[in-house]
């Protein structure tokens, strides 16, 4: 709405004409182009991904600090059962935690299936047992880099749509050109109209590209990243009750690791894992 306001709002407050503006042809040209691009280019699933992702690029963040807050203390609670009765006593609670009393207790990470996904599949190999802790946290990090693949695919896709925006705009301009050229002998406002609208298609082209997809793959790339440091902080606390490490230790492993606008105090972490 900013670029929006901003662009045609400064258009119009110089005297310029919204209608001019409208110009369908050029809309054709360049987004139909811009689709082709990206279905020739991009596998059907990965497309797909593409219009989740923009969709996801207008939500919240949901890794907030209220959210590593119950993560923090979903963990502690399934790390201390783990401690006082035995591995195996987390065996239910990792194949069903929609059944599992932990889990349900904190229905923002339950609803969540990328945590919940990641954090069951982690332990579950420390309580099957035979798998030391160097190859489980091995196995998590080849995990952790396939899924920043997999996200990085559609920001990929849609960046290079950007790219080829203002490419397209000139390729409509050029087209009014030559309708223009066609029209040589007529009368000047017909030249003149014919001159704007293949000027809007460049106009088009590059504000397609720098005020709309382009920020909109960055943004795709922030809540992906947000999601991977979630991933990665929650990662270092289960590696490091696998290793061994005592609950509140694993914890603060957990804590080190949130990004720092996110982090709770140590405080805020044990007032609301070992206090409530």
């Amino acid at each position: 709405m900013i670029v929006i306001v901003a662009v045609f709002g400064g258009y119009w407050l110089e005297n310029g004409d919204l209608d001019v503006l409208l110009q369908p042809a050029e809309f054709v040209i360049i987004w139909g182009a811009a689709l082709g691009s990206l279905v020739v280019a991009t596998p059907l699933p990965v497309i797909r991904r593409v219009f989740s992702g923009v969709g996801k690029a207008f939500r919240a963040d949901p890794y907030n600090k209220a959210f590593y807050l119950a993560t923090l203390k979903l963990l502690f609670q399934l790390f201390h059962k783990g401690r006082m009765q035995g591995l195996v006593s987390l065996d239910s609670h990792v194949e069903r935690p929609g059944q599992s009393d932990i889990f349900r207790s904190h229905k923002t990470v339950l609803a969540n299936s990328w945590a919940i996904g990641f954090i069951c599949d982690t332990l579950r190999f420390a309580v099957t047992g035979g798998v030391p802790a160097a190859d489980i946290d091995q196995m998590v990090e080849t995990d952790l880099d396939v899924q920043a693949e997999h996200n990085r695919q559609p920001v990929h896709s849609l960046t290079t749509i950007a790219d080829a925006l203002p490419g397209l705009g000139i390729v409509a301009a050029v087209m009014g050109i030559v309708i223009t050229m066609g029209s040589l002998g007529g009368p000047p406002e017909e030249l003149g109209e014919k001159v704007a609208a293949a000027l809007v298609g460049t106009f088009l082209g590059v504000l397609t590209c720098y005020g709309f997809v382009s920020p909109l793959a960055e943004a795709m790339n922030a809540a992906d990243e947000s999601e991977a440091a979630y991933l990665r902080a929650v990662k270092e606390g289960l590696i490091a009750f696998i290793k061994g490490h005592p609950p509140v230790v694993a914890m603060e492993f957990t804590r080190r690791a949130v990004p720092h606008d996110l982090r709770p105090t140590f405080s805020e972490m044990e007032r609301r894992c070992l206090k409530s």
